[in-house]
């Protein structure tokens, strides 16, 4: 079957399973066909066997009578009513003696010897008495055979029924095997095309992740193995691309490090008047050149610490997470600069354990509490709620900042991207934070935005709850 495709596979599954219950199905018919005939034959012997039974009743009373009214009045007529009477009695023997049991054929015999010897009795002027014991033994014999016949015909749907029965229980036993064998197939049939398809889903969330050192090998039809190669093709591109810009990367830090290495160095031996004594508009030169050469350098330090962020984010190592205590820690950890603008940061809500990553989660927190800080006025507060929500975890994040225009709603989390709103005291920041809190947030599989609000900024972190 690995050669045929998916579609073909699924198909012949299908197949083959309604063979399985089609067969079933018409063994059954067939039997219920079969059981149907044989009761519309027994019905038709039922009546044929009770009319015959009748009409001998009646005709042997017509023998009797034409008998008796011969042994009186000696009319030929009267004879051949009896002949005739008795000819359609030895007809309606005939057909209960179709019913081949011993006792019925033993009565038939018994009934043909009484009537052959009252034609006799009344053909050879025997008289009345052996003419009338012969016909006397007519009508007992006539209740036997009725009895006889009935019992025979109960006998044979006794037997008709416990037939029934049997097949009944066979074909439940049928049924049942068949079902048992058709959910066997189909749970087998399910994991072999479900597995390459698991295989599929577990190849690309490695490749979402960057983990480009296993190879794509997908089991099962034809055109999912196809796919496994395209995907493991994909890896190897992948894996050059990422090569590829780790590199350029690296030769970029490079590139621009050393001249501005060189740059430096030269601004300081300036500084220090090393080819002469500089005026105080050239110390003032000297000072704006080492202060860009010193953000260049941080921006290119924030670019690098980026990327690696960015590379980063997409592996992550879950584990059952406690945030408010993950979140007390965040805080402990920026006491200074929160002391130092005298704020207050008031922490509320207390969310079960869910599964994240708490390294890169701990970064989240970080830097959403480090550009509240940033952007706060002194003696102001910063709100930082966690809450449960049905199958995500909140955290609310507001400050009395100046808050971001509501045009800049979706920019704020693009790099490097500052706001046009700054706070009235000057503040050092590359504008990187929110990018990185937006790439480990969507990694997660969470989500993260800028909510209205009429004072400050408001940021909420949703994070999926898997536990």
């Amino acid at each position: 079957m690995s050669r045929l495709s998916f579609s073909y596979s699924l198909l012949a599954s299908f197949l083959l399973i309604a063979a399985i219950l089609g067969a079933t199905a018409l063994g059954g018919l067939i039997t219920l066909e079969e059981f149907a005939s044989r009761h519309r034959e027994s019905v038709d012997d039922a009546l044929k066997y009770s009319t015959a039974v009748q009409q001998l009743g009646e005709r042997s009373v017509d023998m009797e009578r034409s008998a008796r009214q011969f042994l009186v009045l000696k009319d030929p007529l009267l004879r051949e009513r009896f002949e005739q009477a008795r000819g359609e009695s030895l007809a309606a023997l005939g057909t209960i003696s179709a019913l081949r049991a011993p006792s019925v054929t033993l009565l038939v015999d018994e009934w043909r010897m009484a009537a052959e010897a009252a034609g006799a009795a009344l053909t050879g002027n025997g008289g009345a008495e052996p003419a009338t014991a012969a016909l006397g033994r007519v009508p007992p014999l006539n209740e036997r055979l009725a009895g006889e016949v009935r019992a025979q015909l109960d006998r044979q749907s006794h037997v008709l029924f416990a037939e029934l029965d049997a097949n009944r229980g066979r074909l439940a036993w049928h049924v049942l095997a068949a079902i048992i064998a058709a959910c066997t197939f189909a749970a087998l049939t399910g994991w072999w095309l479900l597995r390459p398809i698991n295989r599929l889903e577990a190849a690309i969330e490695a490749l979402g992740e960057s983990r480009f050192d296993e190879p794509v090998a997908i089991p099962g039809p034809a055109d999912l193995r196809r796919v496994g190669r395209r995907l493991d093709w994909l890896r190897l591109r992948l894996a050059d691309l990422e090569a590829n810009r780790n590199r350029v990367l690296r030769h970029v830090s490079h590139e621009l490090k050393t001249p501005l290495a060189s740059l430096r160095e030269g601004i300081a031996l300036l500084e220090d008047g090393v080819v002469g004594e500089l005026s105080g508009e050239q110390r003032e030169v000297v000072a704006i050149l080492q202060h860009n050469t010193y953000a260049l350098q941080g921006r290119i330090e924030d670019l690098l610490g980026y990327n690696a962020a960015v590379f980063h984010a997409r592996n992550l190592r879950r584990r059952p997470v406690l945030l408010r205590a993950l979140a007390e820690s965040v805080i402990a950890e920026q006491q200074l600069p929160i002391q130092t603008r005298n704020l207050k940061v008031a922490l509320r809500g207390d969310p079960p354990a869910f599964s994240a990553d708490p390294d890169k989660l701990r970064i989240v927190l970080a830097n959403l509490l480090a550009n509240a800080v940033s952007f706060s006025p002194r003696d102001g507060e910063i709100r930082l709620t966690l809450s449960n929500e049905p199958g995500w975890v909140r955290i609310d994040c507001i400050d009395q900042g100046p808050g971001a225009a509501a045009e800049e709603a979706e920019r704020i989390f693009d790099p490097f991207f500052q706001g046009s709103r700054q706070p009235e005291e000057p503040r050092h920041g590359s504008g990187l934070g929110l990018s990185i809190v937006r790439e480990f947030i969507v990694a997660h599989g969470g989500r993260v935005g800028l909510q209205p609000s009429a004072k400050g900024a408001y940021f909420r972190i949703e994070l999926p709850n898997e536990i």
